[in-house]
């Protein structure tokens, strides 16, 4: 894997640490339903991301 790859994994994996805690908290708190559905695209869209990249190796 190189530097450019490593990199965007470090990114990854730092955004999935604060998002994931943010759905937590919105689907005890539904105020607002859009939100929920955008943090879980967002969420799926960097482990796939992630995933991806992790393949290539």
């Amino acid at each position: 894997m190189d530097k450019k790859s490593k990199k965007r994994l470090d990114v990854i994996n730092k955004k999935l640490q604060t998002l994931r805690p943010r759905l937590a908290g919105s689907r005890e708190q539904a105020d607002d339903p859009a939100e929920l559905q955008q943090l879980e695209n967002e969420i799926k869209q960097l482990e796939a991301e992630s995933a991806e990249l992790k393949a290539k190796k």
